[in-house]
């Protein structure tokens, strides 16, 4: 075998197990527990995708029958894709809280000296658009467990500003299925290869661009926007902000993701009938922004950057405006 067929058969990157060791060689007092910490995340979602592609093959498609603590219908895709989440990671003596959006309450697995890190996760968001075959995601965020907390109030390891994310990630289950993460050192997106069973890396230190061509929203329910939201997208629209054009899939992730590579705005705002938004502070919003901020965006509700809001309960809900940086600094202006 000569040495070009041996090229040919090298991988084409790094893992994300072997990216994270890498990143860890930065620091000489790390033990290994925060990789192992993601591989149960990486794992969890490797098992979800198998369920996602082959969900209308094996009918585990439409609603379960019961309602989750937001109000809402879960899906049986739901059910699995919480529980696959939580057998992973109480397997992983560092993690001591979980909080879910599947869960009525943050929850205890672990309250030894090991146990450093609460993680915090939407299984499956979007869930109900698998029927139609539109992409869906897993969002997660990690902390570490405050200083003199113990496991008699779960509550307190979870309920922390954004700023004091540790970690935060997103998985988007699409035409390929895709994680992207960041431990606050820049943005790292990974490719799931079926054919080793691996996440590889295929977006190493994602940029957000500048500026984009594109805003998301739902303006269906325009009119019911607050009056400065319609006057920005109506902005939009007119062409006198430039040439945009509206692109809406109606998946948190998958519209962030496009917004993340190739720019725009992303807008979830308040309504008259959500008049604190929709989307969950938590487990959709933290994690976002920290994304978005570590590329080179920034996320608000409207009000106050999404990192420095003190959150009060586990299912607390946000608007959300998320994007590139000239169009964050347009929208400021009308806010």
């Amino acid at each position: 075998m000569n040495s070009q067929s041996l090229e040919a058969l090298k991988p084409p990157t790094l893992t994300i197990q072997q990216h994270i060791v890498v990143g860890q060689q930065r620091f000489p007092d790390a033990t290994g527990e925060f990789s192992f910490l993601l591989s149960g995340l990486t794992l969890a979602t490797k098992k979800i995708q198998a369920q996602v592609r082959s969900a209308g093959i094996n009918n585990i498609l439409g609603e379960f029958g019961e309602v989750n603590i937001q109000g809402e219908s879960q899906q049986i895709l739901d059910v699995y894709s919480n529980r696959v989440m939580i057998e992973s990671l109480s397997c992983r003596k560092s993690v001591g809280v979980i909080a879910s959006e599947e869960e009525d309450e943050a929850r205890l697995l672990n309250d030894s000296p090991e146990a450093k890190y609460a993680v915090i996760f939407d299984p499956l968001d979007g869930s109900s658009n698998i029927d139609v075959n539109v992409s869906v995601g897993t969002t997660f965020s990690i902390f570490r467990r405050p200083d003199g907390v113990t496991g008699a109030n779960p509550n307190q390891w979870v309920l922390q500003k954004g700023t004091e994310q540790i970690g935060a990630g997103y998985v988007v289950y699409g035409s390929s299925t895709v994680m992207v993460y960041t431990v606050g050192n820049g943005v790292h997106g990974f490719t799931l290869d079926p054919s080793i069973g691996a996440f590889v890396l295929s977006h190493e230190n994602i940029r957000m661009p500048k500026q984009g061509k594109s805003y998301s929203v739902n303006e269906a329910y325009l009119e019911d926007f607050p009056p400065n939201y319609q006057e920005y997208i109506n902005h939009l629209k007119s062409g006198n902000a430039g040439n945009y054009r509206s692109r809406y899939i109606g998946s948190m992730v998958a519209d962030f993701h496009r917004t993340l590579l190739r720019g725009g705005i992303f807008i979830y705002p308040p309504t008259e009938s959500h008049k604190s938004g929709k989307l969950r502070l938590l487990y959709e919003a933290n994690p976002i922004a920290m994304i978005a901020e570590q590329a080179g965006g920034f996320a608000t509700n409207g009000e106050t950057r999404i990192l420095e809001i003190d959150p009060q309960e586990v299912h607390q809900r946000t608007p959300l405006v998320v994007g590139s940086e000239h169009e964050m600094e347009q929208f400021r202006k009308f806010i």
